[in-house]
């Protein structure tokens, strides 16, 4: 069920157990207060009944006192009929045709008996008392039979419970305007911060500062660090595109100068030699490009919709296999080493090869000429997998260490971008994972930590 605001799904929530509740003490006032005028009339009964066969023993039958006829006239709120006969059988007092006994009722009764019956086309509630006395010289047990109106009883509860029914409808509806309007103050504070947010620019990113309730605190941080976070992004994202636009300025320069240098050649060689650095300048800049793209990729990557359930051997071995393209022609050769069992990681798995593959290539790039090997590794060290990467090459001095895995930042002058490192600590910032520049005594090691799920 949906609602069309907030006060109305609070009004709903607060009045629903309230009418539940109405309604149940309705129903228990009903029943409680027909038992309780059944009690009422029933004693009528029997005062009306007592006084009657007081004043038939005083009088010997001929006439009732004033106060007896009082009494029965109006006994709780409605006339009593009577009747009384002698032990004989005979008439005594009172009018002729009393209500019917129920054929279940014995003959002699020790206790006033109570039952409903008919009398003259009405329900009417009926009391028989007996009681041993002495009129006009017959002594025996005399029979008194009072009776009463049933609809009077009915009226009595009807009213009783219509006037409960009206102080409990009245209250609902009062507590319903007081809920309505407290719950419109208790929500001035969310409007106003509503109201707040909505005067905001696009460019207004910092965070809200506002007395909010403590119910909406959690609404206000969660908010806040939604801003920060959008507002982290769009910063990576304008240095990104500085970033890129410096980065590109001159690889595009210079493919474009090369062009022309093909163009204006002046013999087919020259052209044929042109073209070739051309090609060489193209690849070079798709290559900056590709990690541009790569490396905001990382940045920005969402593990919640592009993770999924892999084993790291097989990511190792397919990185391994795509590299060897990269090592036609050289003299370097990759050797690897990953365990007979799986290990499962939790991850993107592109991202993760881009990662490894962006380390191999950085030790074949920049391991200058006396680089002969990478040994390429994946371990499994308690709830860990670690991959490393190892060369003989010029390695990477301990003071530049962090210069190594900053933007652009290289060790030493080279063809590349300098964003190798960089995207591989993004990935694995993603990952949960960490990266790290290993201190050997000769070449250089990089070695790349991951959690892992056991089975």
């Amino acid at each position: 069920m949906t609602f069309p605001s907030l006060r109305s799904r609070l009004i709903v929530i607060i009045l629903a157990p309230l009418l539940l509740i109405a309604a149940g003490v309705t129903v228990w006032q009903f029943s409680s207060e027909t038992d309780r005028a059944e009690d009422i009339f029933d004693r009528g009964l029997l005062s009306a009944a007592l006084a009657i066969s007081r004043d038939v023993a005083i009088s010997d039958g001929d006439a009732l006192s004033p106060t007896t006829r009082r009494l029965i006239n109006n006994t709780s709120g409605g006339e009593v009929f009577y009747h009384v006969f002698a032990p004989d059988g005979v008439f005594v007092t009172g009018y002729s045709t009393p209500p019917v006994l129920p054929k279940s009722v014995p003959a002699e009764l020790s206790e006033p008996y109570y039952y409903d019956a008919r009398y003259q086309g009405r329900d009417v509630r009926v009391m028989r008392f007996q009681y041993v006395t002495t009129v006009s010289d017959v002594a025996g047990v005399y029979n008194v039979t009072v009776w009463q109106n049933a609809a009077l009883r009915r009226n009595f509860v009807q009213e009783l419970v219509t006037r409960s029914t009206m102080v409990i409808a009245s209250l609902v509806v009062s507590v319903g305007f007081i809920v309505w309007f407290g719950v419109g103050l208790g929500l001035r504070p969310l409007l106003d911060l509503e109201q707040a947010i909505a005067k905001r620019t696009p460019t207004e990113l910092e965070p809200i500062r506002r007395d909010v309730p403590a119910e909406a605190r959690g609404i206000v941080t969660t908010l806040n660090a939604l801003l920060d976070r959008v507002s982290r992004r769009i910063s990576s994202k304008d240095e990104f595109i500085s970033n890129a636009a410096h980065q590109l300025r001159n690889p595009v320069a210079g493919v474009l100068a090369l062009a022309e240098a093909v163009e204006n050649a002046p013999n087919p060689e020259a052209a044929k030699t042109r073209s070739a650095e051309l090609i060489l300048a193209a690849r070079q800049a798709s290559r900056l490009t590709n990690q541009l793209l790569s490396f905001e990729r990382a940045a920005g990557s969402d593990l919640s919709l592009n993770s999924e359930l892999f084993d790291l051997n097989t990511v190792v071995t397919e990185v391994a296999d795509s590299f060897g393209a990269d090592l036609a022609g050289t003299d370097v050769t990759l050797d690897v080493e990953v365990p007979d069992r799986a290990l499962r990681l939790r991850g993107d798995r592109i991202m993760i090869k881009e990662a490894i593959r962006n380390i191999l290539s950085n030790a074949l790039v920049h391991g200058g000429g006396r680089l002969t090997r990478i040994v390429l590794t994946l371990s499994d060290c308690d709830d860990t997998a670690v991959v490393t990467v190892r060369d003989d090459g010029v390695g990477i001095p301990k003071t530049k260490h962090l210069q190594a895995i900053n933007r652009f930042g290289q060790v030493n002058a080279g063809p590349g971008s300098g964003l190798g490192l960089p995207i591989a600590v993004r990935v694995m910032s993603q990952h949960k994972g960490h990266l790290n520049i290993l201190d050997v005594p000769d070449g250089a090691g990089i070695q790349l930590t991951f959690p892992i799920d056991r089975p």
